[in-house]
């Protein structure tokens, strides 16, 4: 597979790391509209009290479930027909439905949208990423997969100005789809990925998902990949996306007036900056590992910061929401990671639903969490947070550990079956 040298553009400005960030922003915004507009709409289409909650952790559910299947069907489109197909034809799926989800009159509906619009969501990031990590040079890619990350996170911060301006969930959502098909409209030449044209020319199997499983070892590297994003999608998902129930449970001031949309910002504002750093540290020090242990303590301190500020200012609350996500601001290193790891055949695969799978298992933490909220800790939704998140952190970290460091490997090989 080496034997003929793969030309890679020098600048990190390209059109694959452009195209890459644009898609991951429309993604983004689209991902965390939900969690923004979550308690407008529920109300809007009905509910009232607990059933808010309830059924916005079974949309959630929903969407994450359809990331998890979608997860699986573009990493296998992404390497049998290429990572640019997948970048253009996610963004559809996910716009059309964009544009459905501002239409639905029923939970039901919701639910549906949120299903294939999750399908559609799952593979913008993974075929970014891996088309990014394959196009630059390798001294240089942790700086494109950096910029993928911090444009695109900006995208829930454009989400929470958009409701803001607009006031009206069911406007927002269709200003999602419109976004996504501007952006497929957008005449820009990018370029398949030359590692991947070697591969796509060769007999060898390409997009083979049970390969994961059929070989120990690359199975439990795989998993191990998955599990160090795990706490991420914790605090994004339950604390942050659920910051209104929090405040009240802190007695924060004006409790009340803590709105879930501010939250989300405010959290992917510090992701943004998060981003930049682990991405910048991790190059200036030469290591994926070590950098992702550093941001780990990090998110572990935030989460208890977090979850013991009793009788705090909402401006406060706000501030705390904003160190958290640059706390999780090793999601770019995270998927940069498991892209370093897996052979080109089965890249795009591994990259699309590593973060899937992490954002799919919401669902399962959702339900642990909510184990030790109701069953153990009579309701106790501070204590059953830390507890969770403690446990999540030391999961990540041992599966850390046994990862190795990829910072300086060459990506142009393929993985064999022994």
């Amino acid at each position: 597979m080496n034997t003929t040298p793969v030309s890679k553009p020098s600048s990190i400005f390209n059109a694959a790391v452009i195209v890459a960030a644009l898609g991951y922003f429309v993604d983004i915004y689209d991902l965390l509209l939900f969690g923004i507009v979550r308690t407008d709409s529920l109300k809007d289409l009905g509910l009232v009290g607990d059933a808010i909650r309830n059924q916005g952790e079974f949309l959630i559910s929903m969407q994450m479930g359809g990331m998890l299947f979608g997860g699986i069907l573009w990493g296998i489109l992404g390497d049998k027909k290429g990572r640019i197909s997948v970048l253009f034809g996610s963004i559809l799926i996910y716009s059309v439905a964009n544009i459905a989800n501002g239409m639905v009159t029923t939970v039901e509906a919701y639910a549906f949208w949120r299903l294939i619009a999750g399908i559609g969501l799952a593979g913008e990031l993974g075929a970014g990423i891996t088309l990014v990590t394959e196009s630059l040079p390798k001294e240089k890619r942790g700086y494109g997969t950096m910029i993928v990350a911090s444009i695109g996170v900006s995208g829930a911060i454009a989400a929470y100005l958009v409701y803001q301006i607009f006031q009206d969930w069911r406007l927002c959502y269709y200003a999602g789809g419109i976004l996504g098909i501007l952006l497929l409209f957008m005449r820009i030449r990018i370029n398949e990925s030359g590692i991947f044209k070697k591969v796509a020319e060769s007999n060898e199997k390409k997009g083979d998902f049970l390969s994961l499983f059929s070989n120990k070892k690359r199975f439990l590297k795989y998993m191990q990949c998955i599990l160090i994003g795990i706490p991420i999608w914790f605090l994004v998902g339950v604390l942050i996306t659920f910051s209104p129930e929090f405040a009240k449970a802190l007695n924060v001031e004006a409790a009340e007036t803590v709105s879930a949309g501010q939250a989300i910002a405010w959290c992917y504002s510090g992701l943004v900056f998060g981003d930049i750093g682990s991405g910048l540290l991790s190059q200036w020090f030469k290591s994926r590992k070590k950098i992702v242990y550093l941001f780990l303590i990090l998110n572990l301190a935030m989460v208890f910061l977090f979850l013991n500020s009793f009788g705090i200012s909402v401006q406060a609350f706000y501030f705390i929401c904003l160190a958290m996500g640059f706390s999780v601001g090793y999601w770019v290193l995270f998927i940069t990671i498991a892209a370093e790891q897996f052979g080109t055949n089965i890249r795009a695969t591994v990259t699309t639903t590593v973060p899937n799978f992490v954002r799919g298992l919401l669902p399962l933490i959702i339900l642990i969490y909510t184990f030790f909220r109701d069953d153990l800790l009579n309701g106790d939704i501070l204590k059953a947070g830390m507890i969770v998140g403690c446990l999540l952190s030391a999961i990540a970290v041992l599966a850390l550990w046994k990862l190795k460091e990829t910072f300086h490997i060459d990506l142009d090989y393929i993985e064999r079956e022994h």
